[in-house]
């Protein structure tokens, strides 16, 4: 499908008819303990990249996509994890160009204000987004107990990623859900994943 944007991974892109559309708030969940940052790094070498980091340095970001076997772009890292993260921010995001990537690793942080602040945050980032045409993915940890406002960043994201880690024996599974995608078709099962220097889909199909 025309004007769509690559997730820096072929094969997810074809599974997603083409990528995600121009202007979307993606948010993917996945546990701590799992490689879904690798998601994260394969997108800064699709397009101009801002990369807001709430937990981990900025140098601490830049020594781990140096260290990435695979396909990495050379994105701006902002450390936002001080006192007031929402307000950094929102400062960084307003200055973001025409067509670009922005990721916020983890968005977890940003969750804890109270609900109206929250949801302004949000609806102002929407906004941003479609009139820049890029691209915004929200990384969020999955957790027993859920920050307060992850219902919110559900909510408002445009499309929804699960990935979903087990371990099975001697086998790690990693497996990503498409639960929701607002102007699309998702995938209705989930996709089965290679998580090792980079992302790869299990083209094979052994779906659960």
């Amino acid at each position: 499908m025309a004007n769509r944007l690559s997730t820096g991974v072929s094969v997810l892109d074809r599974e997603l008819d083409g990528g995600i559309p121009p202007g979307s708030i993606v948010f993917l969940a996945a546990d701590p303990a799992s490689q879904s940052e690798l998601f994260l790094y394969e997108l800064t070498a699709v397009r101009a990249t801002l990369y807001l980091t709430t937990i981990r340095s900025d140098q601490a970001i830049r020594d781990a996509l140096d260290r990435t076997p695979g396909r990495v772009g050379d994105p701006t890292i902002r450390d936002v994890g001080g006192n007031a993260p929402l307000d950094t921010a929102n400062r960084f995001i307003r200055d973001l160009p025409e067509g670009a990537n922005l990721v916020i690793d983890v968005v977890d942080a940003l969750e804890a204000p109270e609900p109206a602040r929250y949801r302004q945050f949000l609806n102002e980032l929407q906004t941003h987004m479609v009139n820049t045409g890029g691209l915004a993915v929200l990384h969020g940890m999955k957790r027993e107990s859920d920050p307060r406002n992850r219902g919110l960043t559900e909510h408002m994201a445009d499309v929804v990623f699960h990935l979903q880690t087990n371990i099975d024996g001697s086998e790690i599974e990693n497996r990503l859900a498409v639960p929701k995608f607002r102007g699309g078709s998702p995938p209705t099962d989930t996709i089965k994943l290679q998580l090792a220097d980079r992302v790869t889909v299990d083209t094979s199909r052994d779906i659960a």
